[in-house]
């Protein structure tokens, strides 16, 4: 049998998501209560509709306990993104991975399912359960083919060009420390590359790794933690050299630290382990301050290099070290609740930038008040949907506004190969192309298209892009903004890479961006994440799939919204009236972010603005291009374009007091999408980090009671100073979707409004959860975005016993066996009868059972011929009784053939598991015996 970690599992019902609590882009479960099952398929439940389900899907159970499984036909591979099982695009949660890297179970609570052929596994945004209908081919436009565009003007200063300074490297290794919910240690490992002869002391970049496998050998790659005796630690930690020794000869210490000792026990984490990330990285700091303030205590390492200087901090994470990076910086500029946070000492440190590549963003909780860099990979096959857009977009109107945030769409870049550690060619490690076509070649992403970046190409525009963001947000060079804020320059040192950019922030002042108050004429308000088809921006199935527009962890999220715009003749003008008049003066042009369909070029479109006094000028022209895309590509981003604002103060136009923006397509017809407008001008201002409000919401845990009905609220954490707005979501049992609300945050409130109504009984049962999320909308920030109240179950399990009902059968016939509980029970109860070898005589075979009934309980088939006990370690039959029923009958059904044989057993084994530590528990051994019937 083989057994689901006791960190990724719980008792049948509620360790994990509830139908309709979303989950968010890769698997990590919230906190649910499940036992740890045999990696087989279960059995199909009386009264089920298991037969309509499509191939791999089962459903077992009833109720509350009801279980829904998925099986692949390949392992799927460890990587950054989370699986999540769909209804559609109602996202039903984040399933609990087993030991077998193929099988996944949610518990559904009792929710509803929906048209079973609706059912869906993606992982960041990509189907992994059937071809990627949800994102269907992009049609070539007419007479708008698919080119290369023209290189944009180079960049006067070109930071991917190395320094004069000496460089020296090495590495050290620290004490582990334990973080708050990891059971084992995590490791203090890091490597260190910095210059030898820089003046003073210097800024220091630190580098985190995603999330990967964590150990290899004998012939595969386990995400165990720690490794297993034989097996060596993956060096991820080892991946980033290129960046950091181009950094380091330009003046900059680096360290890269390994984070494996995370990756291996964050699939119990409702945050997808940002928290330890973040935890682990300030531990990092910390030690980097102490030596920087007393050095002849420090590594070798670190003493061959400058001394470092704290208050000129870069981060630099690569997916879900992204997150980790982007937490760190939260943390550093206010304290996250001592219970869940691994690092609770002085902050000795400031953290001027993050740069983010490829990263996940869970929580859709970015820092506003850290400049950043989110690098896209365009050919991404991990985090595929491209979900850290959310970096940029998620800080609008947060703050003040004053950090530049730049997203870095880097055509033909992939996840993996930012990480030398993770490219097939340059890793220790087994390594692969994370973007993995089927037999069909994609005609941007396949390797050796044009598009399609190599390798050194990729890491070589990657450092050069690291290098950027450290000159311009620690060092304050302006001159490198324009490769970052969507001016359109270009770094020489970057190569042929096709890199396009936009941002927000820079003290950029809002024109339009889109809300309920804008007056759309000629066009329409769209809802970024909806349901409704008649409502959304986009429909992916004709116009792909968009960064732009990632769902969260609900279907339906108010307050993100663009303008869609339509057109089938020249001059179909669009006029936007946001509720009050804006002003633009002071500025130099006005920027726009616009979507237009992948591979098209040149939509042109005429850009006006009219004043309150009704006097309207036109700006001028700016053409549009999209970028290259197929079907499995999220390429439907932003373009920043620019107009002057020359024309209307030559006009005299009130920049004071405009009231409306006009868009006027010229082409015959087209798409587009605004997503915002600003008024721009050059220069990066000085950030000072406002003081926000934080909110972090926790976990209240009750016993159910045996009687009565008590009411209990979900705890939050609100820290800083001022009031703050943040759109809080509810979620219930069996809901479809959860409801959502502005709330209003003012200092020391501990509770929110979600009364939570707990009856209690005498029955055994299931933990519940009852779920909120949230997110910020003005003035505050979020750590922990997810809590909510966990009902938990106070009374004694039932006895289980299994007695024969017929053990003794001619073939033809069923052995079966009878499960009793001494009492009912609110949920099942988990029972596994496991097949173990006979040690004398002849084993039943898989030619000897029904093959309909060893695909629906094994997944398996009768050819080629094997004892039952030998289809994989220690199968398991799922025996165990439905709530409400103190019995159920299983039954193994024999087949009749003409074939003279022997006698013939089927050894079975009662396990259950125990209620605290869910280790199994193996009980009594029973045996069938089936006579041949020639």
């Amino acid at each position: 049998m083989i057994r689901v970690p006791r960190m990724v599992t719980a008792t049948t019902a509620a360790l994990m998501l509830v139908v309709g609590l979303p989950a968010m882009a890769n698997a990590s479960p919230r906190p649910a209560h499940t036992p740890p099952p045999s990696e087989s398929i279960p059995s199909v439940p009386p009264g089920s509709s298991n037969e309509q389900l499509p191939a791999g899907w089962q459903v077992t159970g009833e109720g509350t306990a009801r279980q829904l499984v998925w099986r692949s036909s390949d392992q799927v591979p460890m990587g950054d993104a989370r699986v999540e099982f769909y209804a559609g695009d109602r996202l039903l949660g984040q399933p609990v991975p087993g030991k077998d890297g193929r099988t996944f179970r949610l518990a559904l609570d009792g929710a509803r399912l929906g048209p079973a052929k609706e059912l869906q596994v993606r992982a960041g945004g990509r189907r992994l359960d059937a071809p990627d209908t949800a994102r269907a081919p992009l049609a070539p436009r007419p007479n708008t083919p698919m080119q290369r565009a023209t290189p944009p003007p180079a960049n006067p200063v070109d930071p991917g060009k190395p320094g004069p300074y000496r460089t020296a490297s090495g590495e050290y290794a620290l004490k582990s420390v334990r973080l708050p919910d990891f059971p084992a240690p995590v490791e203090m490992r890091a490597t260190v590359v910095g210059p030898t002869n820089a003046p003073g002391r210097r800024p220091l970049a630190l580098f985190l790794h995603g999330r990967h496998y964590t150990c290899f050998g004998k012939g595969e790659e386990t995400g165990d933690w720690p490794c297993a005796p034989g097996a060596k630690q993956v060096p991820s930690y080892r991946g980033y050299l290129k960046a950091q020794k181009l950094l380091a000869s330009q003046g900059y210490v680096t360290v890269s630290i390994s984070a494996n000792g995370v990756n291996g026990q964050d699939y119990a984490a409702a945050d997808g382990g940002a928290q330890a990330r973040s935890s682990l990285i300030r531990q990092h700091l910390a030690r980097w301050a102490d030596w920087s303030a007393k050095p002849k205590g420090a590594p070798a390492p670190v003493r061959a290099v400058s001394r470092t200087d704290m208050s000129r901090v870069l981060l630099v994470g690569h997916s879900r070290g992204g997150e980790g990076v982007n937490r760190a910086a939260l943390d550093s500029l206010s304290r996250p609740p001592a219970a869940s946070d691994g690092y609770q000492g002085p902050v000795r440190w400031r953290i001027r930038g993050n740069v983010l590549i490829g990263p996940t963003i869970f929580g859709h909780n970015p820092v506003p008040d850290v400049p950043s860099t989110t690098i896209l990979p365009g050919c991404d096959g991990d985090v595929s949907d491209l979900q850290g857009q959310t970096y940029v977009d998620g800080t609008r109107g947060v703050s003040r506004g004053a950090a530049l945030h730049s997203a870095v769409y880097m055509v033909g870049a992939n996840h993996n190969f930012f990480n030398a550690e993770w490219t097939p060619g340059q890793a220790q490690a087994p390594a692969d192309d994370d973007f993995s076509p089927d037999d069909t070649p994609d005609r941007v992403c396949s390797p050796g298209t044009k598009s399609r970046l190599t390798a050194t190409q990729q890491q070589t525009a990657g450092a050069t892009y690291i290098a950027a963001s450290a000159h311009l947000f620690v060092a304050g060079d302006d001159r490198v903004r324009p490769l970052l804020d969507g001016s359109n320059r270009r770094a020489p040192s970057a190569g042929a890479a096709q890199i396009l950019t936009h941002a927000v922030g820079a003290k950029r002042t809002p024109a339009i961006v889109p809300d309920t108050s804008v007056t759309v004429t000629g066009g329409r308000l769209c809802s970024q994440v909806t349901p409704d088809p008649a409502a959304s921006c986009l429909n992916g199935e004709k116009d792909g799939a968009s960064p732009h527009f990632n769902h969260w962890e609900t279907p339906r999220e108010p307050g993100r919204y663009a303008v869609a715009m339509r057109w089938t003749k020249p001059g179909s003008a669009v006029q936007m009236r946001p509720a009050r008049p804006f002003s633009v003066a002071g500025n130099e042009a006005l920027a726009l972010r616009v979507i237009v369909p992948p591979n098209t070029t040149g939509t042109p479109l005429d850009v006006a603005l009219t004043d309150t006094s009704g006097r309207r000028v036109t700006l001028g022209r700016v053409t549009v291009d999209g970028l290259p895309g197929t079907d499995r590509t999220a390429s439907s981003w932003g373009r920043e374009v620019r107009v002057p604002l020359s024309a209307a103060a030559k006009a005299k136009l009130n920049l004071k007091q405009i009231k409306a923006v006009e868009l006027t397509p010229r082409n015959r017809s087209g798409r587009a999408w605004l997503m915002d407008a600003w008024g721009w001008r050059p220069g990066t201002p000085a950030v000072r980090p406002a003081e926000l409000l934080r909110m972090d919401i926790g976990r209240l845990t009750v016993k159910e009671g045996n009687s009565g009905t008590r009411t209990h609220h979900v705890p939050i954490r609100v820290t800083g100073h001022g009031s703050g707005q943040v759109r809080l979501f509810v979620e219930e049992p069996g809901a479809d979707e959860p409801t959502s609300r502005l709330v209003t945050l003012r200092p020391g409130t501990d509770t929110v409004d979600v009364p939570v109504k707990v009856t209690g009984n005498t029955r055994y049962g299931a933990e519940v959860g009852h779920n909120v999320f949230v997110k910020a909308v003005r003035g505050a920030v979020i750590g922990s975005h997810h809590g909510g109240v966990l009902v938990q179950n106070d009374d004694p399990a039932p006895t289980i016993t299994v007695t024969p009902v017929k053990d003794r059968v001619t073939e033809g016939q069923s052995l079966t066996w009878r499960v009793s509980l001494s009492d009912v029970a609110d949920t099942e109860l988990p029972v596994d009868l496991v097949i173990l070898p006979v040690s004398g005589g002849t084993e039943l075979s898989t030619l000897d059972v029904s093959a309909r009934w060893l695909d629906d309980v094994f997944g398996e088939s009768p050819a080629p011929a094997r004892p039952l006990s030998k289809m994989y370690d220690e199968p398991g039959v799922p025996a165990g009784v439905p709530a409400g029923k103190k019995s159920v009958e299983v039954s193994v059904p024999t087949i009749k053939d003409k074939v003279a044989e022997p006698e013939e057993k089927l050894r079975l084994q009662m396990v259950t598991y125990d209620d605290d530590t869910w280790e199994p528990k193996p009980g009594p051994v029973f045996t069938g015996t089936v006579l041949d019937a020639s």
